[in-house]
């Protein structure tokens, strides 16, 4: 056994219909976990599913709105009935699918989003609190963005739930450390997913939009799942309140 080894474990993982969230959920059964994948539609989850089930581990499909608290406690208590137990939240559930300037903005996409990325997660850990503090041990990762660490113009009410994100993984790192609980925050910079299919398909858009990207090229979904990975391992047993930037060193400002 590695300290990468999670052969045993038991995961819960929102967002898992594609994108990162799809690698983190492939990855973590990779390493011996065996998962309940959370989206919008079933029919969503389904190669998510067989790509679980293909590395010989146990998938739990829940097709649950990540926006409403009572689905999300359904959800929860649904897999822990399922699974026996769960030791590993991922909070992977977002996005934005609009620009705007704040003078813009209309406050019912604001009210959108930041439930969507933010408030989503509370449900989420409110709900599994208190299973995890009765436990003793467990590891919760929130995708937040490097849009939560700087400016994000146009895109004001995703960075500010980021940022929110940030701000609660840290609190939260508090509340639960006595308990045997970590939480950390993977932030992706610039991910080729099919959220932003429009700009990295796009020569021209995609230049620009990784121009200040020192490593100058777009990040994988794959490559944001090892460090979840390791967040959710006893590679970390020491790591809490963290935000894990990944971004090909755009936020270093080379």
């Amino acid at each position: 056994m590695t300290v990468f080894d999670l052969t045993g474990r038991k995961a819960f993982i929102t967002g898992a219909s594609r994108g990162i969230g799809r690698e983190i959920a492939v990855a973590m059964a990779q390493a011996g976990a065996d998962v309940a994948l959370v989206a919008r539609t079933a029919e969503g989850l389904a190669a998510t599913e067989h790509a679980v089930l293909a590395c010989g581990r146990e998938a739990f499909v829940i097709p649950a709105d990540v926006t409403d608290q009572d689905a999300v406690a359904v959800a929860a208590a649904g897999a822990i009935d399922r699974l026996g137990h769960v030791d590993i939240v991922v909070n992977n559930a977002g996005g934005s699918n609009f620009i705007a300037a704040v003078m813009d903005l209309r406050m019912s996409g604001w009210d959108k989003l930041l439930r969507l990325n933010l408030t989503s997660a509370v449900y989420v850990c409110q709900a599994f609190g208190q299973h995890l503090i009765e436990r003793g041990q467990g590891s919760v990762i929130n995708v937040a963005s490097v849009a939560g660490l700087i400016s994000s113009p146009f895109l004001a009410p995703y960075g500010a739930a980021k940022a929110g994100l940030i701000s609660l993984t840290k609190t939260l790192a508090v509340e639960w450390a006595p308990h045997g609980i970590r939480v950390n925050a993977l932030c992706p910079g610039w991910t080729a997913t099919d959220l932003n299919r429009n700009l990295w398909e796009d020569e021209a858009a995609s230049k620009a939009t990784i121009a200040n990207v020192p490593m100058r090229r777009w990040g994988r979904p794959e490559e944001m799942a090892g460090p979840a990975v390791f967040l959710a391992s006893d590679a970390a047993s020491y790591i809490t309140g963290q935000a894990l930037v990944i971004d090909g060193g755009q936020t270093t400002g080379g």
